[in-house]
């Protein structure tokens, strides 16, 4: 199946259906597809039909697919006939580790966390005789769900035709590296990578991590030398495989996971060459995840507690005390309390039963481009689905590109309608967003009523002061990244209106 045959709209296996073609190398496309039976973002490879190892590709991708560990890509299908070669697998959101060095190395913990976790998925693949052999940086996925991804597994080496006579050390020297990049914000090798600067040399060898940031305890540049740098051991052994470094970073604490109030959208992807997403950097706005869980202190709990158990006793001693001498001191005056006049709680008083209100119709708004923003996808925001979406057009920066000062989903309600709120079901963290009202369509005549800064997910925009009009915009000025480059996305926007529920 040749590459040029196929375009967005296409349909595989009578269930995926291309979206957006992400890139293109050597013969192998990656697109953002729908499984349209799972109502889902998928990654999905398509091959051109000189493609030299579409076999091996393919082979790869069903063995990967019986891994069970979580932090592993998940791979759904793989196919190869004389029509079709494809791939599909699981759409990773969230941030590369070359994402997280955008700001310079992580903490020390932190990194030792995430590669710990890597390590140990890694280990679980090794025991079904399946192996990475290309860690880079972008393998690497910190995900919008607060766990960690392993990406490529089997699969990538298949495709770049990587063999080796030693996978076992071949992954650990990659996990060294990646622990050396988490430490340093450099990268082990001749040259850069994923825009990390090739590490500093000293004597005609890599300078430790030690040597190149300060505070890295000595334990963790003792585990990266083991693991990829051999001319700094000094005969200490080397960690020849996932589950020695696994055992060697046994005591750091694993990143800590945020709860999630809700159900986060999909968003922007992160992924190898061969799942999900090509990662795109992240502006320095975004936010760090957040640090390691702290060890559970040894001793000393229990007298804590019953210290803390003391004095909550006494307060409760205390509290009765109170209690009694006041319903004594009550009972002995023989009059009755005065009444207290009553108010209305905050709830009755704030609350006003609010409507939904369907708008006529949506548009991308470009009123400072060229007019238009992909109107042929706005109303798969407005269609009830939360798996369909709009989104603007790839920009080069989250500020649009330099290009203009913002771009929106323009909701034509039909008629003249007050506005109680907007919510706008997002994508990922990072988006700058403004809720406009007015009766004309024009920019001008729009007034923004309600802001929100470094949004994703469900995002509230709720007016300080009554607002009405026909036309509603929801307008971004500034956008998160998306496959290499920036978009602002919009899965579901829901309007309210006051009125009886």
């Amino acid at each position: 199946m040749s590459t040029s045959a196929v375009a967005p709209g296409t349909r595989l296996a009578e269930r995926f259906r291309l979206e957006d073609r992400v890139s293109e190398s050597d013969g192998a496309t990656l697109w953002k597809a729908i499984d349209e039976i799972l109502a889902r973002p998928v990654a999905v490879h398509t091959f051109a039909p000189d493609f030299p190892r579409v076999h091996e590709v393919v082979t790869a991708a069903r063995a990967a697919s019986r891994l069970t560990d979580p932090r592993l890509t998940q791979v759904f299908d793989a196919a190869e006939d004389d029509k079709h070669a494809y791939v599909v697998s699981e759409w990773v959101t969230g941030e590369s580790l070359t994402d997280l060095l955008a700001n310079g190395p992580l903490d020390p913990e932190r990194a030792a966390g995430l590669v710990a976790e890597a390590a140990e998925a890694l280990a679980h693949a090794h025991e079904a005789r399946l192996y990475h052999l290309c860690l880079r940086p972008a393998h690497l996925v910190w995900t919008t769900g607060n766990t960690v991804k392993v990406l490529g597994v089997a699969v990538d080496a298949a495709m770049y035709g990587l063999t080796t006579d030693q996978p076992a050390l071949d992954d650990a020297e990659g996990l060294g590296r990646l622990l050396y990049a988490g430490l340093t914000g450099h990268w082990p090798g001749d040259e850069e990578e994923g825009g990390l600067p090739a590490a500093p040399m000293m004597d005609g060898h890599f300078c430790t991590p030690r040597q190149v940031t300060a505070g890295v305890p000595g334990y963790l540049d003792t585990v990266t030398v083991r693991a990829c740098l051999p001319e700094s051991r000094k005969g200490q052994g080397a960690l020849s495989s996932p589950a020695e470094i696994t055992e060697a970073l046994a005591g750091v604490a694993r990143p800590m996971p945020i709860p999630i109030p809700y159900p986060s959208t999909p968003a922007v992807a992160s992924a190898s060459h061969t799942e999900g997403l090509d990662v795109g950097r992240r502006n320095q706005t975004t936010v760090a995840p957040l640090p390691p869980a702290p060890r559970r202190p040894q001793g000393g709990g229990s007298a804590l507690n019953r210290v803390l158990m003391t004095i909550v006793v006494l307060l409760v001693i205390a509290a009765v005390g109170v209690g009694a001498w006041t319903i004594g001191r009550s009972l002995g005056s023989g009059t009755e309390p005065e009444a207290q006049p009553t108010t209305p709680s905050a709830t009755s008083s704030s609350s006003t039963p609010v409507q939904t209100v369907k708008p006529a119709k949506a548009k991308g708004f470009d009123p400072l481009g060229d007019g238009d923003e992909k109107s042929d996808k706005a109303g798969l925001a407005i269609d009830g689905k939360p798996s369909t979406y709009w989104e603007t057009e790839g920009y080069s920066s989250p500020e649009l590109g330099n290009l203009k000062k913002g771009v929106g989903l323009l909701l034509d309600m039909g008629k003249s309608v007050q506005v109680s709120d907007v919510v706008a079901t997002l994508g990922n963290s990072g988006a700058s967003v403004e809720l406009k009202v007015g009766d004309s369509p024009e920019l001008g005549s729009l007034k923004t009523v309600a802001t929100a800064k470094d949004a994703s997910g469900k995002t509230t925009l709720k007016p300080d002061q009554p607002a009405t009009g026909q036309y509603v915009l929801i307008w971004f000025t500034r956008v998160p990244a998306d496959a290499g480059k920036f978009h602002g996305t919009i899965y579901e926007v829901v309007v309210h209106s006051p009125g009886s529920a």
